[in-house]
């Protein structure tokens, strides 16, 4: 079986590389760190039966260009790179496995939330310039928490907060009376969460429902010295408009880690003082690396031997 990997961060782990070669001793990896898209790409699986992507997007005439491909392995969990029925249609597998990378992602999360609400961030910039800020801000301990998108992620980062004994609101499509009342959590709608948060987490997926759910006018909703922090997809925060709530203070601050176009070129957007800005990091701890690799693998593996565990 032709196993090809383009994703740039599982090429580079020597241990995910060599469990790899263990059960597929000929397998390619994108050793160099291309960043591969359309017909590179192509050109790049061409061949192969079975791949490993990341972020790369696969499209139906992506698919109609390498016949041969019957299993794509996803590292990570966000599918929205990945047109689902169009693999259905081709009889191509998707081997994914939801919640890998969890705790990594909701780490950065309360990281975020506790740079932005006591000023880490921008004291320390401020610091490096030779000014001494004193201004400390205010506990992440007791304040208001909204989560929107209550899934892997979202669970995972109740459980972190609860020590902080914060007061946790959620909003989720699904009703979670259960899980709200096991947990001493409320579920609101969205413009409750928005008007009561002192900050507000994003963990939904990208879909054509999520695209732009945050525009200025969900911002003007918020409290002036609320903060937004987003860790899931880019696109879901319409990106201008953050841009100008930051400007002119209708929100207190933010925190991205994914963007509209990756990587991010607003100069303007990611100089802005009250914005915390990483390079799609969430999920990248060397932990949650190995995890999604693994998984990845094993699902080339369950392909190869006939085992069931697919989208």
């Amino acid at each position: 079986m032709e196993v090809k990997v383009s994703n740039i961060a599982f090429s580079k782990n020597s241990y995910l590389v060599e469990e790899l070669l263990k059960e597929f001793p000929d397998a390619e990896v994108n050793k160099d760190g291309n960043r591969f898209q359309g017909q590179e790409l192509v050109k790049y699986f061409d061949g192969a039966e079975g791949v490993i992507v990341g972020l790369e997007s696969i499209t139906g005439p992506f698919l109609d260009q390498l016949p041969n491909l019957k299993i794509i392995a996803k590292f990570g969990v966000g599918l929205d790179n990945i047109d689902i029925k169009a693999c259905e249609v081709r009889n191509v597998r998707l081997g994914w496995t939801g919640g890998v990378n969890k705790v990594s992602v909701a780490e950065m999360s309360l990281g975020f939330m506790l740079a932005l609400r006591r000023n880490l961030y921008s004291t320390s910039n401020d610091l490096k310039g030779l000014v001494w800020n004193k201004s400390g801000g205010f506990q992440l301990s007791g304040c208001t928490i909204g989560i929107i998108g209550m899934g892997n992620i979202g669970k995972e980062l109740v459980r972190l907060l609860e020590p902080f004994q914060c007061r946790i609101l959620f909003s989720d499509i699904v009703r979670m009376d259960g899980f709200a009342e096991e947990n001493g959590l409320t579920q609101v709608s969205k413009e409750e969460l928005l008007s009561s948060s002192d900050m507000v987490s994003l963990h939904v997926p990208f879909t054509k429902d999520t695209s732009n759910l945050i525009n200025l006018e969900v911002l003007k909703k918020m409290k002036n010295t609320s903060f937004l922090i987003n860790t899931a997809r880019g696109g879901i925060v319409n990106e201008q408009e953050l841009k100008y709530a930051l400007r002119n203070s209708i929100i207190g601050g933010a925190a991205l880690d994914v963007y509209e176009i990756e990587p991010p070129s607003d100069k303007e957007l990611l100089t802005l003082p009250n914005l915390i800005c990483t390079p799609h990091t969430g999920g990248n701890s060397y932990e949650a690396v190995v995890a999604m690799g693994l998984s990845a693998i094993k699902h080339l593996v369950n392909y190869r031997d006939h085992r069931s565990s697919f989208y």
